[in-house]
């Protein structure tokens, strides 16, 4: 057992209303929503050739970019900028850079627009998940159009592997050991500098949170006992958990157990620095949005970039990954550091405990952190396939 200073949360505490606007929601930082929704017979009174290509995507845009491709659910603020904003460019893109003389109507989208579009993809040499993400929202666009199939698969366009398939699995240690960051005292600079995204950083490493939610962090509200937390009996690690959704990817909640001495240091250093009982990890006097951009700023002020020191603040996310492998593993370190001899029943459960902590449901998703483990490797190079580095 340890002792510890922190401040678990008041069981009789007042819970927001779900719905309700908090601090980081209120109406400024909400985005516009339109009161009339746009229906498809609205399109019909827009003829093709008659009506403005980019007034029609927009039509579509703002009825269906927050719906999810493939899944009867709603698609994050993030993606429906993202998705937004490359459909527009990329109609503008099929006159300034593939040499079409009119920008066409989304309707009359075809084949050789695609390959056209590609072709200056591959020209410009982007990175094959870059290509992957672009060919998603098309599809997307083809759903919304009445197409599903319209968008073939990657080699139709005359992509090769390597220019559309992803990395599954981490090719590099990308963590600050491996760039010879020496942590505690970077970590202590940033904290002098700025006491809110120091306490960031801390969590950061101790638990492996995210950016987004190490800013959205309540610490003195997320502590809950182990009972809260539905996780069975037998795989019970510790009396208390941290409670982590605000800001996660997918809004998946997940419990991170305060089991040891850095994650509780961690958690007491963000209570000290989040004063008031419902703060965020955040400057108060800020934004969400603001908070995210002075972190980064922040970060670029000590180089903690890849092109300054060679590591980003994700790259504390793979130091905390690769450190609860290890102490999962017996102090075996991850294939990603070279070590690709551990037994495959030990390496399969320290890969799901990383995956678990990260915030995946899948135990392959750990790969991104840990590199590829040697059984897998044989099970998806065939003979005559390179070796994997």
């Amino acid at each position: 057992m340890f002792a510890s200073t922190f401040n678990p949360p008041n069981a009789n505490a007042t819970r927001r209303v779900h719905g309700a606007i908090g601090s980081w929601r209120d109406a400024r930082h909400q985005p516009v929503r339109q009161q009339g929704r746009v229906t498809l017979d609205i399109l019909e009174r827009h003829r093709p050739g008659k009506t403005d290509p980019l007034r029609v995507l927009d039509l579509l845009i703002d009825q269906f970019n927050g719906q999810h491709t493939a899944l009867e659910k709603t698609v994050s603020h993030k993606t429906r900028q993202e998705r937004a904003d490359f459909l527009r460019r990329f109609f503008r893109d099929l006159h300034l850079k593939a040499g079409f003389k009119k920008v066409p109507d989304p309707r009359n989208l075809g084949d050789r627009h695609i390959q056209a579009m590609v072709a200056v993809w591959q020209r410009e040499r982007l990175a094959p998940a870059t290509i992957q993400t672009y060919l998603s929202f098309l599809r997307g666009l083809a759903s919304w159009l009445g197409k599903p199939g319209f968008i073939r698969a990657p080699a139709h366009y005359g992509l090769s592997p390597t220019e559309y398939q992803r990395h599954e699995y981490a090719q590099r240690d990308k963590s600050w050991t491996a760039a010879g960051i020496d942590i505690d005292t970077l970590v202590e600079r940033v904290c002098a500098y700025d006491r809110y995204v120091g306490a960031c950083l801390r969590l950061i490493r101790a638990m492996g949170l995210r950016r987004k939610e190490a800013v959205m962090f309540r610490p003195h509200q997320c502590v809950v006992p182990f009972e809260a937390t539905g996780v069975p009996p037998e795989r019970r690690q510790a009396d208390h958990y941290v409670r982590i959704k605000e800001g996660a990817k997918g809004g998946r909640l997940r419990h991170v157990p305060l089991d040891t001495p850095q994650r509780i240091a961690a958690l007491e250093f963000a209570q000290a620095v989040a004063e008031e009982k419902n703060a965020h990890l955040g400057d108060p006097r800020r934004s969400l949005q603001r908070n995210l951009r002075r972190f980064d700023y922040v970060m670029a002020r000590f180089r903690i970039t890849a092109a300054g020191l060679g590591a980003t603040a994700h790259g504390l996310r793979h130091e905390a990954m690769i450190d609860h492998y290890m102490s999962k593993s017996g102090g075996a370190s991850p294939p990603v550091r070279g070590d690709d001899q551990i037994p495959p029943e030990l390496d399969h459960a320290a890969r799901l405990s990383a995956a678990e902590l990260a915030g995946h449901n899948r135990v392959r998703a750990a790969g991104a952190y840990l590199g590829q483990s040697a059984v897998m490797s044989s099970k998806t190079c065939k003979p005559s396939d390179p070796p994997v580095t």
